[in-house]
């Protein structure tokens, strides 16, 4: 099995090289790695007391970044290794100042697997929520190196809990640790006979809680949404967009939008622009002061990495991709107490699935349905408050994940 899994990998990192030149994301990808060894051979000169730390994507990294800043601040005899798998979040974060170095994490095959680990030489591992790469495991438990699962989550559609799943499961066993999200995920491990287990919750509740103590504050958002019935909507696709849009046809002299694309190139960028044009828009880079507004409803956020913080300037929050893949993050906004409203698509996202049980959070399917929940929410101010209030105490909550896992690791 293990070898079949090790030609697919490489199968898989041949398609990539030879769609590098055509496609961005896969020459980022396969760039990124040719030369890897030689960067980690010539960057990493001490190769004492190093903790390496993995982590897939922009959503995995929040995961890891309170664990990290934790690190930092206790056990700071420690240097981080930080590497990512996905272009996307490496070129977000290779700049990230608390990481010691990053780098891609190259494919995983078993050679690989072995001169990654004689390279780094880590004291300790830790994988983000869904990554299982199954030579790096096989190889870090052959070398006796503790193993951490973060924020985990299980679901019984998972290739472990499959008939055919033995292979896979075995590799769970060999983490020192899996710390999870939820009971459900701990029901699944033991039904299945892994043991190495403990709930711990999401390490990302302790992020975003954290951000609303310190967050940036923008006094220019905070004139443009000042007494308006002001809507932020995150991470959005073509298919949120088109919702909010006809929302805009009926939508009152008080309402303004403030949107975040996923996306943030320059042809999505202009779609946006003719998609909302007859209500007004400008870009956020275009007037950084917003001191030549002229009636426009429709700010555009052209730029990463300021989402997570403007999320307090608007009465509710409207996060992407339930009409596709899945929702993006949803916490940024609740922890701002906000209430959300997501597409369809969020089963696979527990705080999604915890917050529309309580009812702070509203999953819609059609553009009807948005209009009748952001019209309920717009106009009655105590529903408002009362949904606003249970976003707020679902985050703190569920805060406390991150001491857990660093007392556990570190016995402190």
């Amino acid at each position: 099995m293990r070898f079949l899994y090790s030609i697919a990998i490489s199968f898989y990192s041949f398609l990539v090289s030879l769609a590098s030149p055509f496609n961005t994301k896969a020459k980022q990808w396969y760039g990124g790695r040719k030369n890897v060894f030689e960067q980690l051979s010539q960057q990493i000169k001490s190769k004492k007391d190093i903790i390496w730390i993995h982590a897939s994507s922009v959503g995995e990294f929040e995961q890891a970044r309170p664990l990290i800043e934790k690190i930092k601040r206790q056990q700071k005899k420690y240097s981080i290794v930080l590497t990512f798998y996905s272009p996307s979040v490496y070129e977000l974060r290779k700049d990230y100042a608390l990481a010691d170095y990053i780098f891609y994490l190259p494919a995983d095959t078993r050679a690989n697997a072995r001169k990654f680990l004689e390279i780094v030489q880590p004291q300790m591992v830790f994988f983000i929520k869904y990554e299982f790469w199954f030579n790096y495991i096989n190889q870090i438990h052959i070398n006796q190196i503790p193993l951490y699962l973060v924020s985990g989550i299980f679901r019984p559609r998972q290739h472990f809990f499959k008939g055919y799943g033995f292979w896979f499961r075995k590799h769970l066993k060999m983490f020192t640790h899996l710390f999870v999200q939820d009971k459900r995920s701990a029901d699944l491990l033991q039904n299945s006979g892994v043991f190495n287990y403990s709930i711990a919750g999401d390490t990302r509740f302790d992020r975003v809680y954290n951000n609303t103590l310190h967050p940036h504050q923008y006094a220019c958002i905070k004139r443009y949404s000042y007494q308006s019935d002001c809507l932020l909507a995150g991470s959005t696709w073509p298919a949120d967009e088109q919702i909010i849009a006809n929302y805009l046809k009926s939508s009152g002299d008080n309402f303004k939008l403030i949107i975040a694309p996923h996306e943030v190139n320059e042809a999505h960028l202009q779609s946006i622009e003719k998609l909302f044009k007859p209500y007004g828009t400008i870009r956020w880079s275009h007037d950084e002061d917003l001191k030549n507004l002229q009636g426009q409803k429709v700010l555009i956020i052209d730029s990463v990495g300021k989402l997570m913080h403007l999320y307090q300037y608007a009465k509710v929050a409207y996060i992407g991709g339930g009409f596709g893949v899945g929702i993006h993050n949803i916490l940024e906004a609740a922890c701002f107490a906000k209430p959300t409203i997501i597409g369809p698509n969020y089963y696979k996202f527990k705080e999604a699935r915890d917050l529309i049980a309580l009812g702070g959070a509203f999953s819609i399917s059609e553009a009807d349905d948005f209009k009748s929940t952001l019209n309920k929410l717009f106009s009655d101010h105590e529903f408002l408050k009362q949904k606003s209030a249970i976003c707020e105490n679902y985050v703190k909550d569920n805060i406390g994940a991150t001491g857990q896992i660093f007392s556990f690791c570190f016995g402190e």
